[in-house]
């Protein structure tokens, strides 16, 4: 065989096998994505699919659930090519500023003087690993023009400000920094690593952050996750 076509055929097959793979890790995310729609448009025909702020989804979890609403997309869901989801989304299916978002965990609060629709919690002692520390990042916060929806508790340049597991931290919104272009309702949840010099790791990275199945107790991860609504089986659902 001619060595520039058996070079075609192999460039081929690698590029059918990564568009394979890419249509797999993707495929269930569009399923989720149509959920969503169909949350967002009519939340009342579906209240099987919520879950509730505050609840402990098993025994052993350590986290609360920290706001009410659907699950929509899960860690290491992918959007478009390259791009992994670094936390999970809930969507209230209410208006700006209306849904509860609360502490899943103890620990020390920052809001740096730019954020308008982010907290993040320092956790000295990560409860699955002792002597790791990490930090949860609550974002969204805000509504489209950047109108803060966090507690007056925390106003910007907050640092270090202990606060107890079900604390309100502040509610729902759909900021994204593009007044143009808002999101859906909803609370994005990442589970941080922490730099090693007492600050967190760039959140945008999904290397920087932690799967949250097992600190809430739910199967949370696209890549095992079997594609069914996701729900809260613990005391009180």
């Amino acid at each position: 065989m001619d060595k520039r076509w058996l070079l075609a055929v192999m460039v081929v097959g690698i590029v059918a096998g990564v568009g394979f793979y890419l249509y797999l890790s993707m495929e269930r995310t569009f399923g989720r994505t149509s959920r969503v729609v169909e949350w967002i448009r009519n939340p009342s025909a579906h209240p099987d699919w919520t879950v509730q702020a505050g609840t402990r989804c098993a025994p052993n979890a350590p986290f609360l659930m920290p706001t009410d609403g659907l699950i929509g997309y899960l860690w290491d869901d992918s959007f478009q090519a390259g791009k992994r989801h670094q936390g999970i989304d809930i969507f209230g299916g209410t208006d700006v500023g209306q849904t509860p978002v609360v502490a899943a965990y103890p620990g020390t609060l920052t809001r740096l003087p730019t954020w308008k629709s982010a907290v993040i919690v320092h956790v000295p002692s990560d409860p699955l690993q002792a002597g790791r520390q990490i930090w949860l990042y609550y974002t969204h916060l805000a509504d489209p023009n950047g109108n803060s929806f966090i507690s007056s508790d925390f106003p910007p340049g907050t640092t270090e400000k202990y606060i107890g597991a079900g604390t309100l931290l502040g509610y729902q919104g759909n900021y994204t920094g593009d007044d143009a272009n808002p999101s859906g309702v909803h609370l994005h949840f990442s589970i941080v690593l922490d730099d090693g010099k007492g600050g967190f790791r760039n959140e945008l990275d999904i290397n920087n952050t932690l799967d949250p199945s097992p600190y809430l107790g739910l199967s949370l991860n696209a890549k095992t996750s079997d594609g069914e609504v996701i729900v809260c089986q613990g005391p009180g659902q």
